[in-house]
């Protein structure tokens, strides 16, 4: 989400705290946490962003202390042999199967926020009717498949809203 603001002057991290120190709910999906080829590092931004919003609820004060998380993974228990430190965490394990994350995800937000319970399958479809109705959009404005590739995020959070507002169509 930080990309949402694309001002090179502004530190991403900088984006980072505000949007943690903003939010009531927080996901943390630590699947993607690994190496893809021997020798390569591994990229460590969602454990650290993790860590920040810990420390946010437990330190920045001001109601953050109510503030709720879910942690995703692909494996219940893979986390542990790099950030012992969650074990006595609850995790949500998905599998590396995005369907199944975003069931987890709609579970923890009926759960924890009180969303409106609705069922993953309907919100799937009506990703894919977005995502359908976005691409059609964005031909029709001139842009080419590279283009809607490189979409930021800020215009495609708008062309959400877009949709939305417009009944889903």
């Amino acid at each position: 989400m930080a990309r949402e603001r694309a001002d090179s002057g502004e530190s991403r991290l900088a984006k980072i705290e505000e949007f943690i120190e903003g939010s009531r709910y927080s996901i943390h999906d630590l699947s993607r946490c690994q190496a893809a080829t021997a020798g390569e590092y591994y990229r460590l931004n969602m454990p650290f962003e993790l860590g920040i919003d810990h420390a946010c609820r437990k330190y920045f004060g001001q109601g953050r202390d109510t503030k709720k998380i879910l942690i995703l993974e692909e494996q219940r228990h893979r986390y542990k042999a790099a950030l012992s430190d969650l074990s006595g965490c609850d995790v949500e394990a998905h599998g590396g199967q995005f369907d199944i994350a975003v069931r987890k995800v709609r579970n923890w937000l009926v759960n924890e926020a009180g969303a409106l319970a609705r069922g993953a399958g309907l919100i799937l479809r009506k990703y894919v009717s977005f995502q359908e109705w976005n691409y059609k959009r964005q031909l029709l404005a001139g842009f080419s498949d590279e283009d809607i590739q490189d979409y930021p995020t800020k215009e495609l959070l708008d062309a959400m809203v877009e949709w939305v507002a417009a009944g889903e169509p």
